[in-house]
């Protein structure tokens, strides 16, 4: 036990020598970005449309872990988004590639280091609503975990959060009225609904199709639910949006590609972007109280 003990307080200690790297690096000196955005597959090309930005590859920040699924760039870039100062994530990690949840999760733990108040989360889910179209997008109100393990099993490092963190909420209804004044101005509407978060990388048999939507899933993915668990210990404020690459059970035999995926997402991605500019150039209820 005293080796796990030893384990959380080296990821204390190593998110803030990252967080130290990225804000040296990045010339951050006192400020605090607005948000962390992580991009999910095939949809990196958000963060270039930061302005006096920097690059900095995973492999160069010290501790951070490397991706290695296709359609993810592995690069972190901080600059300015709507006028405010954001860290982006541009590609995730996965339960699927054999990491633990702890280095899955490592960028949300720099951000809070950091002292980021807000992580912004996407990805590429699978549609399980027969109302639902691939290219949408859905704001993700809740979700239920699959997951084989927690991120936060082991002992608690209190410098982070508390021990029993408490899920209700956990998608801040107030980023979600600002998405959906984002998506309004913008001309479009979203899609809502809860998550279900399976470890993959084996894309949903048939049975299980019919098995998350008889839960009350209306997408499945791969990623994100380990990252709000970490976010909410840490006292973040959190919005999840999908993009819905295909709906899963329309037609007996449906195959599901990778590929497939990818090329909804860059169908996509521009209305993404969209949506993502415009909750970053919104003011965000409670910014400024004390």
């Amino acid at each position: 036990m005293a080796g796990s003990a030893e384990m959380t307080r080296q990821v204390w200690e190593r998110a803030g020598e990252a967080a130290a790297y990225v804000r040296r690096e990045a010339a951050l000196g006192d400020k605090t970005p607005s948000a962390l955005v992580v991009l999910g597959s095939g949809l990196g090309d958000f963060a270039d449309s930061a302005v006096a930005r920097t690059v900095l590859p995973y492999g160069e920040i010290p501790h951070f872990p490397h991706s290695t699924v296709k359609g993810h760039a592995g690069r972190l870039v901080v600059g300015e988004v709507s006028r405010r100062t954001v860290c982006v994530m541009q590609g995730r990690f996965h339960y699927y590639e054999g990491l633990p949840l702890t280095d899955v999760t490592f960028g949300v733990r720099v951000s809070q280091r950091l002292g980021i108040p807000v992580v912004i989360l996407t990805n590429a889910a699978g549609g399980l609503d027969p109302a639902f179209d691939a290219g949408d997008l859905m704001l993700i109100t809740d979700h239920v975990s699959l997951m084989p393990d927690n991120p936060l099993r082991g002992p608690n490092e209190d410098r982070f959060g508390p021990r029993f963190p408490s899920p209700v909420g956990v998608y801040d209804r107030a980023l979600l009225d600002v998405a959906r004044d984002a998506a309004a101005a913008e001309g479009f509407s979203l899609r809502e609904g809860v998550y279900a978060a399976l470890p993959g990388p084996s894309y949903e048999t048939e049975a299980e199709v019919r098995y998350l939507r008889l839960i009350g899933a209306d997408a499945v993915g791969m990623s994100t639910v380990p990252e709000v668990i970490v976010a909410v210990h840490g006292g973040q404020k959190v919005l999840a949006v999908s993009t819905i690459t295909n709906v899963l059970g329309r037609a007996p035999g449906q195959v599901v590609s990778h590929e497939e995926v990818l090329a909804v997402a860059e169908r996509s991605r521009h209305r993404l972007g969209a949506l993502l500019r415009g909750v970053l150039a919104r003011p965000w209820p409670g910014e400024g109280e004390t």
